[in-house]
């Protein structure tokens, strides 16, 4: 069970590589530039940085999940971490119908969602 469970911590390290690199295109994708113009200068900064910081939580994310696999399920710290990554992604998940409605894209995010908190809660209930 311990190989299955880190298999699972893993590909849950590569889903934050894969939200990362989503995050790093923001600026593109939502063509940031002109639009974060219509925001406060306040408001603009605030977006722009919580996106680096959240940037950074996936790749913190990524590395403890690729590098640090078997000590995820140690009891205790790892097991605490575990639990808390699976929760970011449901808390996530709740959050996008409320925010973004009921879409085909936002549908398809909110399974992206769930299956990354699915990687860590199911390596925690195997741990």
């Amino acid at each position: 069970m311990e190989a299955t469970a880190t298999t699972w911590i893993k590909l849950g390290g590569i889903a934050n590589i894969g939200w990362f690199l989503f995050h790093c295109f923001f600026w593109r994708l939502f063509n940031w530039k002109s639009q974060l113009k219509r925001l406060s200068e306040v408001n603009s900064g605030v977006m722009q940085v919580l996106n680096l910081c959240l940037s950074f939580v996936f790749l913190i994310f990524a590395a403890v999940s690729l590098l640090f696999a078997n000590e995820l399920l140690n009891p205790g710290l790892g097991q605490a971490m575990l639990a808390g990554i699976g929760v970011f992604w449901i808390l996530r998940l709740i959050e996008q119908p409320v925010f973004f409605g009921f879409s085909r894209i936002s549908n398809a995010f909110s399974l992206l969602f769930a299956a990354t908190a699915a990687c860590y809660l199911a390596a925690w209930a195997l741990g």
